[in-house]
């Protein structure tokens, strides 16, 4: 038994943020119904390189039923009116208003299901100067001041996911399960609202304070903005490995066993963080010139041994034959979609995942 099994869940949603917060309900064991539009998600069209069907929707979508219902009709809402009477959640990322211009205002739904809990998920929040403007990933990203940190030190640059989107179903997800535990002590819902832009301003409170502080962090691409040395290092052959320096401990290590020279660990212009970030140039100077001095597997080896965090600078070719990879794999109606694993494994719990639901006609 898998611990939201009898769980119902309404989700109104389309693209990732509220599919990703209901997948999350879904692999727990709850039963989520999907609404969807007449012409369905518009994140089932985003691409077609997962058996034919767009990566995003097979992706966040596994193991949910999916209604269609035309909301904008009577008949609609009369069918969304029955199945929210059944539910124990109802997460929707509709514009701000909308719901409510339904029929199904929050404080209705409030009054009339006392016990319901509802996720209202939006761009900018219910109220306020931006409430109103039309809000996807990359534009938060942009408007959070994101985009200023990622990068090189030529140009801004987006985050290579939907990082936004991913952050915010997350947030909704454990929002949602703290108002489950919080049901299950008062026995009253919840009316949970939260915005794309309030979750990344939240992830962005360490590079706002430096701001606010007066160190306004600059983007240095892949190193770090306040550690040395912690970034990219090119060795003689093979494919770029990053190190992290979290000590000074760590430092003499490197010097000693890697570097090949045991000075530097406590020389006064490298002994301390601060000291290396003041000198980063000469600091990552000597580092590159020993990498220069073995091959990729020499150097992964050396590392290691004088146990140095290390990553190898991976693409996705790289990641789809990663010996650490896991996978599920998934039905859809265009046959099996193999994807990484949710990251949590529950001991004694064997998890599956239900197939992709079909656009099925409108229900009018």
């Amino acid at each position: 038994m898998l611990p939201l099994d009898g769980l119902e869940v309404v989700a109104i949603e389309q693209a990732v943020a509220a599919p990703f917060a209901s997948s999350r309900l879904a692999d727990a064991g709850a039963h989520v119904v999907k609404v969807e539009r007449p012409e369905g998600d518009f994140a089932r069209g985003y691409d077609t390189v997962a058996a034919g069907q767009s990566s995003y929707f097979v992706w966040l979508n596994r193991g949910k039923e999916s209604v269609t219902l035309d909301l904008a009709s009577n008949k609609g809402k009369s069918m969304l009116e029955e199945l929210i009477a059944k539910a124990d959640v109802l997460i929707q990322n509709l514009k701000p208003g909308s719901l409510s211009r339904l029929g199904f205002d929050p404080k209705r739904l409030a009054r009339d299901y006392p016990r319901l809990i509802t996720c209202s998920i939006s761009g900018y929040g219910e109220d306020g100067p931006m409430a109103d403007r039309k809000a996807y990933d990359l534009l938060i990203q942009a408007e959070s001041g994101l985009c200023s940190i990622t990068g090189g030190p030529s140009e801004a640059a987006r985050v290579g996911i939907s990082v936004v989107d991913i952050a915010t179903g997350a947030t909704a997800y454990s929002a949602i399960l703290e108002a489950l535990i919080g049901r299950g002590i008062s026995g009253k819902g919840a009316h949970i609202s939260l915005s794309m832009f309030d979750v990344m301003a939240d992830w962005l409170t360490v590079p706002l304070l430096n701001h606010e502080g007066g160190k306004s962090p600059q983007r240095v691409g892949l190193a770090h903005p306040s550690i040395a040395p912690y970034g990219v290092f090119q060795p003689k052959s093979g494919a770029p490995i990053l190190i992290s320096i979290q000590s000074d401990r760590e430092w003499i290590k490197l010097c000693a066993d890697f570097i090949g020279d045991a000075s530097l660990g406590t020389d006064p212009r490298f002994a301390a963080n601060v000291a290396r970030m003041t000198n980063r140039t000469l600091t990552d100077a000597l580092v590159a010139e020993a990498f220069a001095r073995y091959d990729a597997a020499d150097a992964i080896a050396l590392l290691s041994k004088a146990d140095i965090a290390l990553a190898s600078v991976n693409d996705m070719e790289g990641l789809s034959k990663h010996a650490h990879l896991r996978r599920v794999t998934v039905d859809s109606e265009n046959g099996p979609v193999s994807f990484p694993a949710p990251a949590a494994i529950v001991a004694g719990q064997e998890r599956t995942y239900g197939p992709v639901p079909a656009l099925k006609p409108v229900k009018d």
